[in-house]
């Protein structure tokens, strides 16, 4: 088997800033006063990081505000300098990481784009063949024309990413630029995507954007605190990241060195029988041996299972046919206005659809220790035919403050059987009449 070529390669990765209280001190300190005292404090934007990108991926990067997304694609594309570490790039990189960056606001479009495609060493020649392409692609009309001080921000956007695509990169790098722009452009830029995969260029793509993340990436890196928390497939990162949201997560000490932990201790459970603090209570045919299981334990979903509308547990719906998802939970502390939700999934992780008690003002109550409650969500399905993974949880807040007491993600299957099956995930049930003119 031959060996995949590597694109990116990144070793030990380390960024550090000096964050100064006053920029008097800064200015002391450039200008050499008082030698040997520390004006500053130092925060560690990475801490060790290793990452290894082949060509061809489309790879993720994930994890909360400032756990270290944007310094690492800086760093790899050289808009800034690591602190230590080693970065190598086999290929023609093209950068959106921040709108507009690298524009001169009182230039107009067409000489920006003409200045980034000098900046990424294009003649003018080259430029004047691709401008087409790019004007084509950005679709802003007579503003081209204007300087782009007077651009909206959508505009910037359809414009950066325009010039990025357009200039035939090896390695295109984006970072949270798709969340501006109407639906329109995000999909057509989704699009060009889907084409640069075809085409075997490598991606990589830090969003916010789970479903998107889920969609288009091989495979997702888990950043947070400057610390790689893992790697592995989109479905696998973005369950961990949820617990890293809520504080499920075991994060490693600042300190310790620690890399990457083993992800496999997010779902590394098991089965069967056992006590109401395991996995174990739920009923065991119904439980995925690969679900993710998390919450402070103060309400305990102990059961749980599919049926359909005559009363047989089944795993398996017709589509069209109405089915009932049932869910038992235990609660061990006084809890004000838990909220019940269910989710379901397609088998690469994007969430399809869900609800929740909140969400439908169905029950807004307080639950005392030692209550159980058996709660039922009854559903027509009009999912396309295929396997489907089924979530629970129970949720609420403490304090203002949004807390897990249990959740299972993918705890159950639901395959649904369908000789129809349209575009998308789910049936519009449309009627379509053809008339005679």
């Amino acid at each position: 088997m031959k060996e995949r070529e590597i694109a990116i390669q990144v070793k030990n990765l380390v960024k550090t800033y000096r964050l100064y209280d006053r920029p008097k001190d800064r200015l002391k300190e450039a200008l050499g006063f008082g030698r040997g005292k520390k004006r500053y404090k130092e925060h560690s934007a990475l801490k060790g990081v290793d990452l290894t990108i082949c060509r061809g991926e489309t790879v993720g990067i994930i994890g909360t505000n400032g756990s270290g997304k944007s310094t690492i694609l800086k760093i790899i594309t050289g808009v800034l300098n690591p602190t230590s570490g080693e970065v190598t790039v086999d290929g023609r990189i093209s950068a959106l990481l921040e709108l507009g960056a690298g524009f001169n606001m009182e230039y107009n479009g067409i000489e920006n784009v003409y200045l980034n495609g000098t900046m990424m060493g294009f003649s003018q020649k080259e430029i004047a063949e691709r401008l087409p392409a790019i004007l084509e692609f950005a679709d802003i009309g007579e503003y081209v024309n204007q300087p782009v001080k007077t651009y909206s921000s959508g505009m910037f956007v359809r414009l950066a990413f325009a010039v990025a695509i357009n200039i035939d990169p090896e390695i295109l790098i984006v970072d949270e630029a798709l969340s501006v722009g109407d639906v329109f452009f995000q999909a057509k830029c989704y699009h060009k995507f889907e084409e640069f995969k075809e085409m075997g260029k490598t991606i990589v793509f830090v969003s916010h954007d789970l479903s998107s993340i889920s969609k288009y990436c091989d495979r997702v890196v888990l950043l947070n605190q400057g610390i790689k928390l893992g790697e592995g497939s989109p479905k696998e990162m973005i369950d961990a990241y949820k617990r890293v949201l809520v504080g499920q997560y075991p994060l490693p000490e600042i300190d310790s060195g620690v890399n990457d932990v083993d992800i496999s201790s997010v779902s590394s459970l098991s089965t069967g029988t056992g006590s109401a603090d395991t996995p174990g209570s739920v009923n065991a045919n119904a439980v995925n041996p690969e679900l993710l299981e998390y919450g402070t334990k103060k309400a305990l979903i102990t059961d749980c299972y599919m049926e359909d509308l005559k009363g047989n547990r089944v795993s398996a719906i017709i589509k069209g046919d109405s089915c009932r998802i049932h869910m038992t939970v235990e609660f061990r502390e006084d809890i004000a206005s838990p909220i019940f939700a269910m989710s379901i999934k397609n088998v690469k992780g994007v969430e399809i659809t869900g609800t929740n008690t909140m969400f439908e003002k169905s029950f807004l109550k307080s639950v005392n220790k030692g209550e159980k409650k058996h709660i039922v969500f009854e559903q027509k399905i009009d999912l396309h035919g295929g396997d489907y993974l089924i979530s629970l949880g129970v949720t609420g807040y403490e304090n203002e403050e949004f807390t897990v007491y249990h959740r299972l993600y993918d705890v159950m299957n639901m395959t649904v059987i369908s000789d129809k099956n349209p575009i998308g995930y789910y049936d519009l049930n449309a009627k379509i009449l053809v008339e005679d003119l």
